[in-house]
């Protein structure tokens, strides 16, 4: 057995470990419950509690905790101990099946967008069985459910779990009119995890990265990513034992790392993991983003994972790779020939109305003030919602709208010209990088999602929206059979299709025509996210959520206020670090140089005669020029900063940050960033882009 069979999941309580600790009897119960949904009972909680106990103390751990996710996207755990003191000189080591299914953390400082008042402060954790407990520096981790004391969700999980149970129910619903009766329907994920390794030693010289995660100034680079050199690159020794580190802890703990690989950006990289149901895969993700993060200092190095860290280079994404299995079989599988397969066409069909009904809704769920820096640019997708279904199935998509008929080129060989190098199928679809929803052979790949983002939200949105569509679908089909089934599931078809095909455009989603289609076609444009978030509490989606029993309007808008809370703090650190900078740290270091250049004309002039010095005085009035717009600019910001922070509703809030804030801090950032190559480097402040990105 290899090192990696050997150590793979020892950390985790699978369906192995749970087979060795727990009765035949037991385990059986135990995988109805997570299989099929049953309830669990204090009785069966009581002995997997018992098991689940003696197989964490044998691997060293002392505690255990409720492993959440709250509104805040990352995840939270309070950690109690297994003792239970039998006299003051004894203990025994105790874990209940009520502490397992149930925990009672303070709730009140959690965000909850104004669902529960402070005082207010009893939450619920619930544990939930269908994602696996595991070790973590010796505490066993329960992933959990988080609610109020009335029963709200008041984390990202629940309603996760919520709309995949509103997918199920319909694809079972759908495939039924097919005659298949499916038991085990689970929305799947592999999250792409893009993110950026820099050394400890410069980030802590960096106020904006220590506050921000992300550069609010710097000059571009003298070498960016133009040479291509790095996408693919010999990884360097530093991060490959910071990988190596990585994929050892990320095994022990079950979670499937496949590949890793230098990414386009300087000090970029990335690491894909393989496929599992949705539930379990976001849980795998923040651990990832957690272990990264611990990991990364155990080298000297800082990870990274704020979607766009610096400018003039590619941020990082999380691309949500997402697929359906029923029974084991992934439905966004065509076979060999798509038109043919009538349940592909069903479901990509349901799958191209759930993206143009709800592209504001998709487009809502990426929003935050990182996402706004990345998208539309350096191989990001635009802020607009549209779908790439590559050549092939484009031409079967307009055939069927069309009418006509269709003979696949599947199969097509791909002859490199080299005797020694061996013919290939070509694929059916090519890659689209400026799509935000690209079909990629037998999944989606939603490529909006930031680096730093909980998929959470994302796949919550997708699931029920594409419950919705099959919903339609059921509700048009039921009661037709036979021949009359397969002719008006066609019709449907070409109808959907006809009145969706509006989200369809497989050109390049950079291109100044594309904005200008995508207007004439009726699609939404939303660039920021004072635009996007309201798409959360319009009517449509307060009837979507509640159709489905999601989110009812009081959880919609607890998570609406979340956001909107969240983006104007950070607008607001980002605000303070900036003039923070500027004030205490640029202008000086601008100012000093220029008293250098001052004397330094003063004594060419002095010995040379006047006019001399013509050179540095150029110099001293590009400083000088430049320094007093910084002024200006700094003191505007403070102004308008705090016009913004002091007004009372949170959307004129948010919206006065994107329309009148970030301009002005975008022109601030411009002013600094001039000087920065021309001041002399014994005087900037702090590591510029040359030297952050190309550590030794």
């Amino acid at each position: 057995m290899s090192k990696v069979e050997e150590i793979y999941g020892s950390l985790v309580f699978n369906r192995i470990t749970m087979q060795e600790y727990l009765p035949r009897g037991t385990y059986k119960e135990l995988m109805t419950t997570i299989d099929d949904g049953e309830p669990i009972n204090e009785s069966l909680a009581n002995v997997v509690a018992h098991a689940m106990k003696e197989w964490a103390i044998e691997n060293g751990a002392t505690h255990y905790t409720h492993w959440f996710q709250p509104l805040s996207g990352i995840t939270s755990e309070k950690h109690d101990s297994f003792i239970d003191p039998v006299d003051d000189s004894h203990v025994i080591m105790r874990f209940s099946g009520k502490a397992l299914i149930q925990g009672e953390p303070d709730a009140s400082s959690f965000p909850s967008g104004g669902l529960r008042a402070t005082f207010e402060a009893r939450g619920y954790t619930a544990w939930d069985p269908t994602s696996y407990a595991f070790i973590k520096d010796e505490v066993l981790c329960i992933p959990t459910a988080f609610c109020s004391y009335n029963g709200e969700a008041l984390d990202k999980k629940t309603p996760l779990l919520r709309s995949n149970k509103a997918l199920k129910e319909q694809v079972q619903r759908a495939l039924a009119l097919f005659g298949e009766d499916v038991k085990h329907v689970m929305p799947t994920l592999g999250a792409e995890q893009e993110y950026f390794l820099i050394s400890e030693e410069d980030y802590k010289k960096r106020l904006d990265l220590v506050l921000c995660g992300r550069t609010l100034f710097g000059y571009s680079p003298c070498k960016g990513q133009e040479l291509e050199e790095h996408y693919f690159g010999a990884i360097r020794p530093t991060v490959s034992a910071f990988m190596k580190e990585l994929n050892e802890e990320l095994w022990k703990l079950g979670v499937p790392a496949m590949t890793k690989h230098n990414e386009v950006a300087p000090c970029q990289h990335e690491l894909a993991p393989m496929f599992t149901n949705v539930n379990r895969a976001v849980d795998q993700n923040l651990i990832t983003m957690e272990l990264m993060r611990l990991i990364a200092s155990r080298h000297g190095l800082v990870c990274l994972e704020e979607e766009k860290p610096f400018d003039h280079i590619n941020g990082s994404g999380k691309h949500n790779n997402w697929s359906i299995s029923a029974d084991g079989k992934n439905l966004l599988d065509p076979g060999d020939d798509p038109i043919e397969n009538l349940r592909f066409m069903v479901v990509l069909t349901c799958i191209v109305r759930a993206v143009d009904e709800y592209q504001d809704l998709l487009r809502m769920t990426t929003a935050s003030a990182g996402n706004d820096h990345r998208l539309g640019g350096d191989e990001a997708p635009p802020s607009i919602i549209s779908m790439f279904l590559g050549d092939e199935l484009g031409r079967v998509v307009n055939a069927i709208i069309a009418g006509d008929d269709y003979h696949s080129n599947s199969n097509t060989k791909l002859d490199l010209g080299v005797d020694v190098l061996p013919n290939f199928d070509q694929d059916n679809t090519d890659r689209n990088r400026t799509s935000p929803f690209a079909f990629t052979g037998n999944k989606f790949e939603f490529r909006m999602p930031g680096s730093n983002q909980n998929l959470s939200d994302t796949n919550m949105v997708l699931n029920v929206a594409m419950a919705d569509s099959l919903s339609k679908f059921a509700d048009d089909l039921e009661g037709k059979t036979g021949d009359e089934f397969t002719a008006a599931c066609k019709e449907w078809i070409r109808q959907t299709l006809t009145e969706h095909q509006r989200i369809i455009f497989n050109g390049d989603g950079y291109s100044e025509e594309w904005e200008e289609e995508a207007k004439r076609r009726g699609l939404s444009n939303l660039p920021n996210t004072a635009k996007a978030l309201p798409a959360y509490v319009s009517d449509k989606a307060y009837a979507l959520f509640d159709k489905f029993k999601v989110l009812n309007k009081e959880e919609v808008d607890c998570r609406y206020n979340v956001k909107l809370e969240k983006y104007c703090k950070i607008m607001n650190i980002e605000c303070r670090t900036m003039k923070r900078m500027v004030r205490r740290d640029y202008l000086p270091a601008i100012e000093a140089y220029a008293a250098e250049l001052a004397e330094e004309i003063a004594s060419i002039e002095k010995v040379l005669g006047e006019g001399k010095a013509a050179g540095q005085r150029k110099r001293f009035e590009q400083i000088a020029t430049g320094a007093e717009k910084i002024h200006e600019l700094c003191d505007l910001l403070h102004v308008k900063h705090h016009e913004a922070r002091d007004l009372e509703d949170a959307q004129e809030k948010a919206d006065m940050y994107a329309d009148i804030v970030i301009p002005i801090m975008k022109d601030l950032r411009a002013q600094v960033d001039e000087l920065e190559i021309i001041t002399d480097r014994k005087y900037w402040p702090c590591p510029t882009y040359n030297e952050i990105l190309f550590y030794a």
